[in-house]
């Protein structure tokens, strides 16, 4: 039977330091064999059982930014025994789920929202005239996005109690305090200063004339501290401002945690930690071992090493291009390796920009690059794309700036779930005038219409492409739509990896004596449905098959295109995601979960094809 844990409200230091190692030990063997977010885990381990020392989560409201750090709050919850399915097709998710357990307070996959999120359930809980306790646990990574700044902002001026958990674990944020400063933030967060200045606060609130001694003694106090601390930022926001404390410290971590509950109005606890901590692989390489597949716990080696992907075809393809104009540039919201661009940035270090967790900004900046002549490339997953929008339209659409995207991770992703599928920009970048979305099959399209985009278009472009590998079609038919494989009973068409599907879905038909034509869109927007209309006019059925929602799919806008020709259509099929958000699992599996799989392709075509 698995061992229980302790009460953690009434366990004492040294034990809290001993489940601190079990935990890290048990993340550390989970993970390996169900892949998953290491590095984050591994450096939230004490802050996380400080919190649930502190804290009833199942009323107090912890809130994660991004949430790829929530595994040991997982563990702790009542979910130890079924980390094993962490990331499984029906098992527990990689980030936060409300759905899941009464703890998790709010789902969380992008970062920079978590104060903003905090702010507005501190002031639901003062308007509805309930206690309960409010945390954000922000890392310094996710406040290079603004979001985060805005956040801030009000959540000083609310005056609302709340505690911001700021994880440090490398930024410059603190790079410039010096010694100074860090004997007094040691000397501010001893348990003796702390039971002082609350004890004074108390005798100032009731003696005659206390009220004015304090406020002129705070004043003198924080003009001090002023000159020789230069992490004022916080306070002058409104928090009341502590640390840095040691992030892997959990005896101190509790004790100030202790004492930020007790306070009134916003608090920051600044903590540094160290990601990867206690695995040396980790440690060494945080990136490596941000999101890992399974992988050798004694060498921290992958079990299986990854391919080739549309990234690195991606990537190879900047470079290449880079090398033919100096005008070409790369851009990235804190996603070089993730997206392919490690190489460009170590050959081109001036033509690289990496803006932080900051995708509107990247796009606007992007937007001026390109209107005093640059020819810039922002890279970013399909699910970050949607922070852009606005800038999309305002920035770059309006103005129709020539400014590429190379938008990774379109389509289902997997084990990440609904916080990072692709799912919806295939219909969003549809709906800004001027844009043009090309989709490669292969890598060698990739390079293709990397380069027709840049040296061939003017206006915004987007060229979308799938997490992972090539598939069974491995040529290049640049940026065409055309029939890649005839056939006279039903029409298939679809775009990107997808058509690897397709393909296999036509070989199954073929089985059953069905001959299906298979159209190949290189490009989605602006639509041109000239090569499915002439082929439907010969088929006169029309099976569309896609990984994005439903509202403004490739296939509602075909078919609607069809319908305004007046081109006869016995019947039209559109099989995609649906209006939904789709879980987590591997891709095969969700492919089923939407009826995308070839078998379920075949099968619908061949009711289609025996109705008549």
């Amino acid at each position: 039977m698995e061992e229980t844990f302790p009460d953690l409200h009434t366990m004492t230091d040294r034990e809290a330091e001993l489940l601190c190692g079990r935990l890290r030990s048990e993340l550390l063997h989970t993970v390996s064999r169900t892949g998953g977010h290491l590095g984050s885990n591994l450096g939230a381990v004490e802050i996380t059982v400080a919190i649930h020392r502190v804290f009833d989560t199942s009323r107090d409201r912890v809130v994660f930014d991004v949430g790829h750090q929530c595994y040991i709050h997982k563990m702790l919850t009542g979910r130890r025994e079924q980390m094993e399915t962490l990331r499984q097709f029906g098992g527990l998710a990689g980030f936060p789920k409300p759905s899941e357990s009464v703890h998790d307070a709010f789902v969380a996959g992008h970062a920079s929202n978590s104060v903003s999120v905090a702010v507005g359930m501190a002031r639901a809980r003062t308007r509805m005239g309930e206690d309960y306790h409010i945390l954000a646990l922000i890392g310094d990574g996710a406040l290079t996005g603004g979001l985060a700044y805005e956040g801030l902002s009000d959540a000083g001026n609310s005056k609302e109690p709340m505690i911001v958990i700021l994880n440090d674990n490398g930024m410059s944020i603190t790079k410039n305090v010096g010694g100074v400063a860090e004997h007094l933030a040691r000397q501010r967060l001893k348990p003796q200063y702390l039971h002082f200045k609350k004890s004074y606060q108390k005798a100032m609130a009731v003696l005659p004339g206390g009220r004015h001694v304090y406020r002129v003694t705070h004043k003198l106090k924080n003009a001090i501290k002023g000159t020789l601390l230069p992490c004022s930022m916080f306070e002058d926001m409104g928090f009341t401002y502590l640390g840095p404390v040691d992030g892997h410290d959990v005896k101190r971590l509790t004790r100030m945690l202790q004492y930020a509950k007790n306070l009134s109005g916003p608090v920051l606890l600044h903590i540094r930690t160290v990601k990867g901590k206690g695995y040396p692989p980790a440690e060494r390489n945080p990136d490596q071992f941000h999101g890992v597949s399974r992988f050798c716990i004694d060498t921290g080696a992958p079990l299986q090493p990854a391919g080739a992907d549309f990234s690195d075809a991606f990537g190879a393809a900047m470079c290449t291009l880079a090398a033919e104009d100096r005008r070409v540039c790369a851009i990235s919201a804190a996603m070089v390796p993730g997206t392919g661009l490690s190489e460009f940035f170590q050959r081109y270090p001036d033509r690289s920009f990496d803006v932080g967790i900051a995708e509107g900004h990247a796009t606007a900046m992007a937007a001026g690059l390109a209107k005093q002549g640059m020819l810039p490339v922002f890279a970013v997953y399909a699910s970050f794309l949607q922070r852009t929008y606005d800038m999309l339209v305002h920035d770059v659409g309006i103005q129709d700036l020539h400014v590429v995207f190379g938008v990774d991770r379109a389509g289902l992703v997997g084990a990440d779930g609904e916080t990072h599928h692709g799912a919806f920009d295939a219909a969003f970048l549809d709906t800004i005038p001027g844009m043009k979305v090309f989709c490669p099959a292969s890598f060698a399209e990739v390079g293709t219409m990397l380069r027709h985009a840049l040296f061939a278009c003017d206006g915004p472009v987007a060229i979308r492409y799938p997490r992972g590998g090539e598939g069974r079609y491995q040529g290049d038919a640049g940026v065409k739509n055309l029939v890649i494989r005839p056939g006279e009973d039903i029409t298939l068409t679809g775009y990107g990896i997808f058509l690897n599907y397709l393909l296999e879905t036509a070989d199954r038909l073929a089985e059953k004596g069905i001959s299906a034509e298979v159209v190949k869109l290189g490009y989605i927007t602006p639509l041109d449905s000239t090569a499915v209309a002439e082929s439907v006019k010969r088929t006169g059925r029309l099976l569309v098959a896609e990984e994005t929602v439903a509202s403004n799919s490739v296939g509602q806008r075909l078919a609607a295109d069809l319908l305004c020709q007046r081109i006869p259509v016995r019947e039209i099929t559109l099989q995609n995601m649906g209006n939904r958000f789709i879980p987590h699992g591997t891709a095969l599996q969700l492919y089923a979960l939407c009826g995308l799989s070839p078998e379920q392709l075949a099968s619908r075509a061949e009711e289609m094809v025996r109705r008549g």
